[in-house]
């Protein structure tokens, strides 16, 4: 191959080395109007700047745009510095963005902002207080400027996309100072009337203070108190104002706005041509289909014939007849089958049986009981007699029939020494068979030289 010829990513690379080197592409100040805006998912931020005939891509990195004060948007203008580069993969050039700032709004834009966060926190935005615009309206409210264009677009409009609906112009302030407490009071009194359906307020673009009249806070208040579902169309496709935000719905632009109030009259009749056209073809289908249907039943066997469809059908039945009772038969047996067994493990397991072998039973374990209580009283019986013998031998009376007696004093004290009677002193003395009453004649001790 000849040399001369080079890739495109050695091109490219070369073209990036040049754009890089140069001083003047470094670091570089640009303004100009924010479009194609994308937040990335992983931060970034890809949008193109541009100005009335030119354009460049650009992209400003996490790192960078986290500093940001300000959330870029569609339409706004800014100030940037950053440099120029190439991105390899698509060989075209494009801005890195190192700082970015709103430009020339200022106050006005602070003042936006914390408007549009006030309001936010307080659920003027929210979609549960967006009110439904309604498809066939038969009267609408047009608050705009009656010698403004964005007057005639909405009236045109509405005009010949849905001719029938009334169309009425309730002419306000746009800019200024007491435009707002006008637009405030218009839809107040469009309230009070009571007859319109829908609502569209707006006019054409203009600058940031041109417009800012739609960005005031009573009239937001206006528009979110209002029973009647309002439409915003306030400047261009890229102007956003806080009308927008609490609006029911946001149109673009004024003409948009009324493409949106209303039905097109060509599309509804092309619509109920496209319907008409659908349900001929589909009546026309179903009556094909039904004679294709009825014309297959007039051709079927059973209408030719009959009388055999009969036979056949009875030769089945009686075939099904068959089966079912060969099934009920078999049924019967498997049925008698399971009764037998059932039977038999019942003989063997009958109450009277298992009562015949308790009793059994029951006579061997009296029998053991008996045997057993048997020995124990035997051994009882000889513990009992040896006990009664040892006690027969202590047993005092046992003694008095040997001979011996007990001497007894008054209160019945047994006499054990002769110290504890005296002569002439009444004793009794208890003997085997009887008592004794005695008197003592004589005491006589004697005495144990030990």
């Amino acid at each position: 191959m000849n040399n001369k010829y080079l890739t495109v990513t050695a091109l490219t690379k070369y073209v990036k080395r040049k754009l890089e080197s140069d001083p003047h592409l470094t670091t570089i100040w640009l303004k100009g109007e924010i479009s194609n805006f994308k937040h990335h998912s992983r931060g970034h931020m890809y949008l193109t700047i541009k100005d009335d005939q030119s354009r460049i891509q650009a992209v400003m990195f996490v790192g960078k745009n986290r500093f940001l004060t300000f959330t870029p948007e569609n339409g706004m203008n800014v100030l940037i510095q950053g440099e120029i580069g190439v991105f390899e993969p698509y060989g075209q050039y494009q801005l890195y963005i190192q700082q970015m700032e709103p430009d020339g709004i200022g106050a006005l834009y602070l003042a936006f902002e914390q408007l549009k966060e006030k309001l936010h926190k307080q659920g003027y935005f929210e979609e549960t207080h967006k009110k439904q615009i309604p498809v066939f309206p038969k009267q609408i409210g047009v608050i705009t400027s009656p010698t403004g264009a964005a007057v005639r677009d909405i009236i045109t409009t509405i005009k010949r996309r849905y001719p029938i609906v009334t169309a009425t112009v309730i002419p306000v302030l746009v800019q200024g100072a007491n435009a707002a407490n006008s637009i405030k009071e218009a839809i107040e009194l469009a309230n009070e009337r009571g007859e319109f359906d829908v609502l569209i307020i707006g006019r054409g673009g203009g600058s940031i203070e041109e417009l800012w009249s739609f960005n005031e806070e009573m009239v937001a208040n206006a528009i979110f108190s209002s029973n009647i579902p309002i439409i915003s169309a306030v400047g261009h496709e890229t102007d956003f104002t806080i009308s927008d935000y609490v609006a029911d719905l946001r149109a673009p632009t004024p003409t948009s706005a009324a493409e949106l109030a209303v039905p097109s009259q060509l599309e509804l009749k092309s619509r109920l041509t496209t319907v008409n056209r659908s349900l001929t073809r589909l009546m026309n289908t179903a009556i094909m289909n039904a004679n294709q249907s009825l014309q297959r039943m007039q051709q079927s066997y059973a209408f030719r014939y009959p009388k055999q469809l009969i036979t056949q059908k009875e030769q089945e039945l009686d075939k099904q007849v068959e089966r079912l009772e060969k099934a009920m038969s078999m049924s019967m047996s498997n049925e008698s089958q399971k009764l037998y067994h059932v039977k038999t493990r019942l003989i063997t397991q009958h109450p009277e049986k298992q009562l015949e072998q308790s009793k059994k039973d029951l006579l061997q374990l009296t029998k053991q009981i008996n045997y057993h209580f048997n020995k124990i009283l035997e051994s009882k019986s000889s513990q009992l007699s040896t006990t009664i013998e040892k006690m027969t031998l202590l047993n005092p009376l046992e003694i008095m029939k040997r001979g011996y007696a007990i001497p007894y004093a008054e209160k019945g004290r047994i006499i054990k020494s002769a110290k504890q009677v005296k002569q002439d002193d009444a004793i009794t003395v208890t003997l085997s068979d009887g008592k004794l009453d005695c008197k003592v004649l004589n005491v006589e001790e004697e005495y144990n030289d030990n």
